[in-house]
């Protein structure tokens, strides 16, 4: 009995002193109302939509075109092309990420006046509080358009619709089951927020000296504007970023697939927005001599991010960009197996192909000079900058992808080799070691947008507006645009090719070549094919060369219909909300 009384006595002591341990902690889950003294916290709303940018890695979703395939089977842009694209089912949604960053930008919109940007400065406070809300009013049509480009399409009853247009924030007594607005109607609300932002946001963020601060800011101290509007905000979203936001925009309302009845002044707008940025860079001058190879060793390292007075900041290509990082992941994905790489991305047949000979002319003109059994020859320089062919170079070692004598290199030898006779080589740092033994790392950063894609919404829109040489309302036209950009890429001039085309029809052909050349492998060729409602089932080429024979051969075949122009809407938010589905999902 002692016993048993001494060791209930000494439990008893052990849970009083455990009292306090045992309690719960404080729940350490931040709330709403935390962000109206923390800025940096309530900044963080903003912020998550930043991190949702789908342009801050590369999709690489011309594996699903006739530019690529993969060698990696458990792609789901691999199954999605082959025929497993369901509103189930979909690698090229965008609908949860976009309306998530809505959904912050939205609440961050409400608050935005509520919280204390600066203790100190009531000046300061007022600077960041239309900064920011420039800044949610521009991104807010930036993922409205990229919810228009995944998922707006024609209903069974032949209506355009686009998706729900969410403009306050949401609490959990709301009504979610909001109906699909029209198509038009997102197109008018991308435009309204793009004019509500250009209220806050200057062009671009510049110090400025005393006398250059704006008329709405006129009483406020240079160095104030500066803390908020200066060169420590480059990046964010800016008034250039949103022209270039209204172009694409407007280029996709315009498009064949959206604009049935070819109205020519939706092209008008797309080419005069377009036009307006170029305008402000300098016109056809503005083009970047090294824009077509903004990605290599050259042309990142010589970014400052920290300039002095009097260097370069920024290369001329670029009008967006995310954070410049240091990685190799590009390169151990994309390389040869010979450079211990995983060749996941190989360009076709089909692309190589697309690519003229040295003067310019398409490789199926009989004046060409294009020889089948030599078929790298004299052909356009791009070609080899952006693709490596059998006997081409990266990274200082030759790749061979022929079948005799054949290397790791060589078609389907390994999972890793290639399965067309092709590997990427745009992108790619040639600097990158990717051997396991001496690993390294080089810098990269993610492309937002590029003047080159401005350039070619200008020419593609000025031809469908005017034909090949009627000018924009600042006297570009698509003639002096596609002439500069193949001039660029070192076509023989004068390029008799371009000077032959005199048809709207003849010029077409050849921009959309031109934006295939230039834009691709940074995943523009998915939406351009089913924006101009182009053939999505084009079948993926490939080559294999063996003893100098060079046999084509269809490596994978596109499954696609043709209400796949249009993509779905995702199953569970259709039924949930009793949304109308596209026809054909």
């Amino acid at each position: 009995m002692f016993k048993k009384l001494l060791i209930l006595f000494v439990v008893g002591l052990v849970l009083v002193g455990c009292k306090k341990t045992l309690a719960p902690l404080d729940d350490n889950h931040r709330t709403l109302e935390d962000i109206y003294a923390d800025p940096a916290y309530a900044e963080g709303i903003l912020m998550n939509a930043y991190t949702r940018l789908p342009t801050n890695g590369y999709s690489f979703n011309e594996v699903a075109t006739d530019d690529a395939v993969t060698n990696d089977k458990f792609n789901p842009l691999l199954n999605m092309a082959t025929g497993s694209w369901s509103a189930a089912n979909n690698p090229v949604d965008q609908w949860n990420n976009s309306y998530t960053a809505i959904l912050y930008l939205n609440l961050f919109l409400r608050e935005v006046d509520s919280v204390n940007w600066s203790p100190v400065s009531k000046d300061v406070r007022t600077l960041f509080t239309d900064r920011l809300k420039g800044e949610v009013y521009g991104l807010r049509a930036l993922f409205m358009f990229n919810l228009l480009q995944a998922h707006a399409g024609y209903t069974a009853g032949g209506e355009l619709l686009g998706v729900p247009i969410i403009t306050e924030a949401l609490e959990a007594n709301s009504d979610f089951r909001k109906p699909r607005n029209t198509f038009d109607q997102c197109i008018q609300q991308i435009y309204t927020d793009l004019a509500e932002s250009e209220k806050y946001l200057p062009l671009d963020y510049v110090n400025i000296t005393a006398g250059q601060l704006p008329a709405k800011y006129s009483s406020m101290a240079v160095a104030d504007y500066n803390r908020v509007f200066g060169t420590f905000s480059r990046q964010r979203i800016s008034g250039r970023i949103l022209k270039a936001i209204k172009a694409r925009t407007a280029l996709l309302a315009a498009s064949p697939a959206y604009n049935p009845q070819a109205t020519a002044s939706k092209w008008e707008n797309a080419a005069n927005y377009a036009s307006e940025i170029l305008n402000l860079n300098g016109g056809i001058n503005g083009l970047d001599p090294q824009g077509a190879l903004f990605y290599t060793a050259a042309n990142v390292n010589a970014i400052n991010i920290n300039p002095s007075a009097g260097a370069p900041i920024e290369q001329r290509e670029m009008l967006w960009r995310g954070n410049i990082v240091n990685t190799n992941n590009l390169e151990i994905n994309n390389f040869p197996p010979t450079l211990f790489g995983n060749g996941r991305v190989n360009p076709t047949q089909n692309l190589v192909d697309a690519f003229p000979m040295a003067n310019g002319l398409p490789i199926t003109d009989p004046a060409s000079g294009y020889v089948a059994t030599n078929p790298y020859a004299n052909r356009d320089p791009r070609l080899r900058n952006y693709i490596v062919v059998n006997g081409g170079t990266i990274s200082n070692r030759t790749i061979f992808t022929k079948t005799d004598a054949p290397t790791n290199d060589a078609v389907n030898i390994l999972p890793t080799s290639t399965r067309t006779g092709y590997y990427l080589r745009k992108l790619l740092r040639e600097d990158v070691n990717a051997n396991p033994a001496s690993i390294s790392t080089q810098k990269h950063y993610p492309v937002h947008i590029r003047y080159t894609e401005i350039f070619l919404i200008c020419a593609e829109a000025a031809n469908e507006a005017w034909g090949p040489d009627g000018t924009t309302t600042h006297g570009l036209s698509a003639r002096n645009i596609i002439a500069a950009i193949r001039k660029r890429a070192g076509i023989a001039q004068p390029d008799t090719y371009l000077a032959s085309i005199t048809t709207k029809e003849g010029m077409r052909d050849l921009i959309r070549n031109e934006r295939r050349l230039e834009l691709c492998f940074e995943g523009f060729r998915f939406w351009d094919l089913r924006r101009w409602k182009a053939n999505l089932t084009e079948p993926a080429k490939g080559v294999t060369i063996n003893n100098n024979v060079f046999s084509i051969q269809t490596v994978e075949n596109r499954q696609y219909s043709n209400d796949m122009y249009y993509g779905p809407i995702p199953l569970t938010e259709a039924l949930k909300a009793n949304l109308q589905q596209n026809k054909g999902w």
